[in-house]
């Protein structure tokens, strides 16, 4: 079952709003690839989803 944002993984729950709508996107591709189990899934996702986010708020900075 793809995660939404209102259902979601309780590691994703102290995450900004823009991480954790990022975070779900990732983790339900990932999933979709079957390359990842849930829990890595996850861990994965909230890693990209902190980097794409810092990233795009440093270019808007610029």
């Amino acid at each position: 079952m793809p995660w939404t944002k209102k259902n979601y993984p309780d590691a994703m729950k102290n995450l900004s709003v823009k991480i954790r709508n990022k975070a779900i996107e990732i983790a339900n591709a990932i999933l979709r690839d079957g390359k990842l189990d849930e829990g890595a899934a996850i861990a994965t996702s909230i890693s990209k989803a902190k980097e794409t986010v810092e990233n795009k708020s440093d270019k808007k900075k610029k």
